[in-house]
C-alpha cells in the first residue's frame, strides 16, 4: 500500500500541483476577497485529484514511449509498474468524483460548462482514440487548457462578469501555456519518435518549435501591455522564459534532448515568477 501511494503521488507530478491549484485559487480570491469552503474544496481538487487524473492517464497510456525516455521515473514523470496501471486508472477517475459532484452542487450552469470543458481536455489529452497529445498544435492548445481553465473556472464559479482586461489576462496566460508545452515537447523528440508518438515538436522539428514557443511567450507579454496597471508589469514576467528558451532557438534533432536542461530551469522559474505574480495580485487587491 505504501509503495502504491508513493507511485500514485509521483504520477500526479507534485512539482506541478501548484500550476493548476494556484490559477483557480488566485482567480476566485481576487473576486470574492474571502477564504470560504468553496475556495478550499476547489483548491484541493485542482491540487491533487485533477493532476492525478491528468498525469495518471498519461503515465498509463504513454508507458511504452516512457520506457524509452531517460527523464521518466522521477519528478518529471512516473514510470509506473505495469501492475499498477489498473489501480492508477481507478484512482485517477474515482478520486475526483466527490469533488466534482460537490462543485457542481454549489456552482452555476456556466461553471458546469467550464468545469466539463476542463475535465474533457484533461482526459482527451492522453486517453486512447482521442489522444490530443498526438495531434500537433492541438497538443499545445489542449495542454494550455489544463492550466488556464482552472483560472476561468474560478472566475465563473465566483460569479465574476469577465471584462476586457480579464479576457486579455486569460489569453496571455493561455499563450504562456501553449509556449510552455511546445518547449517541453522538444526534449522528448527522440523518445517520441522511437515510441511512434507525434507531437508539435516531432512535426515542426525542434528548432521551429522552440521559435514558436518564443513567439508565444512574447505575444503573451505584449497582450499584458493592454491590461490596466499594474498589468503591464506582469508582461515583463515572460522574460525569464524567453531567456531560458533562447539558447535552444537553433537546436537540431540530434541535440533535442539537451533542451531538458532548459526545461528543468523552467520548472524552477515557475516558482520565482509565481512569487512576483502573487505580489502583483496583492498590490492590485490593495489598490
Amino acid at each position: 500500500m505504501t509503495e502504491t501511494l508513493r507511485q500514485l503521488t509521483l504520477s500526479s507530478r507534485p512539482l506541478s500541483w501548484v500550476n493548476t491549484a494556484y490559477p483557480f485559487a488566485a482567480a476566485y480570491v481576487m473576486v470574492t476577497r474571502e477564504v470560504d469552503v468553496v475556495l478550499v474544496v476547489g483548491t484541493l481538487f485542482f491540487l491533487i485529484p485533477y493532476n492525478l487524473l491528468m498525469y495518471g492517464i498519461n503515465d498509463v497510456f504513454d508507458y511504452e514511449s516512457d520506457l524509452k525516455n531517460p527523464r521518466k521515473g522521477g519528478v518529471e514523470g512516473a514510470l509506473l509498474d505495469r501492475r499498477l496501471h489498473r489501480t492508477t486508472l481507478l484512482a485517477a477517475t474515482l478520486l475526483p468524483v466527490p469533488f466534482v459532484v460537490w462543485l457542481v452542487t454549489v456552482g452555476s450552469p456556466a461553471s458546469w460548462l467550464v468545469l466539463a470543458g476542463s475535465l474533457f481536455a484533461v482526459v482527451a489529452y492522453s486517453a486512447p482514440r482521442l489522444r490530443f497529445k498526438e495531434r500537433p498544435v492541438l497538443d499545445s492548445l489542449t495542454s494550455s487548457t489544463h492550466f488556464a481553465s482552472p483560472a476561468l473556472y474560478g472566475l465563473v464559479l465566483a460569479g465574476e462578469p469577465i471584462g476586457r482586461g480579464t479576457w486579455l489576462i486569460l489569453a496571455a496566460f493561455f499563450l504562456w501555456g501553449v509556449a510552455s508545452q511546445a518547449f517541453g515537447a522538444v526534449q522528448d523528440v527522440t523518445a517520441d519518435r522511437e515510441g511512434g508518438i507525434s507531437s508539435i515538436a516531432t512535426v515542426l522539428g525542434p528548432r521551429t518549435t522552440v521559435r514558436f514557443a518564443l513567439a508565444c511567450y512574447v505575444a503573451a507579454g505584449l497582450l499584458m501591455i493592454a491590461v490596466p496597471w499594474p498589468g503591464p508589469l506582469a508582461g515583463l514576467l515572460v522574460l525569464p522564459y524567453v531567456v531560458l528558451c533562447w539558447p535552444y532557438r537553433s537546436v537540431t534533432e540530434a541535440e533535442a534532448e539537451t533542451a531538458n536542461r532548459g526545461w528543468r530551469q523552467f520548472l524552477g522559474a515557475n516558482y520565482v515568477v509565481g512569487f512576483f505574480v502573487t505580489m502583483l495580485l496583492i498590490w492590485t487587491a490593495l489598490t
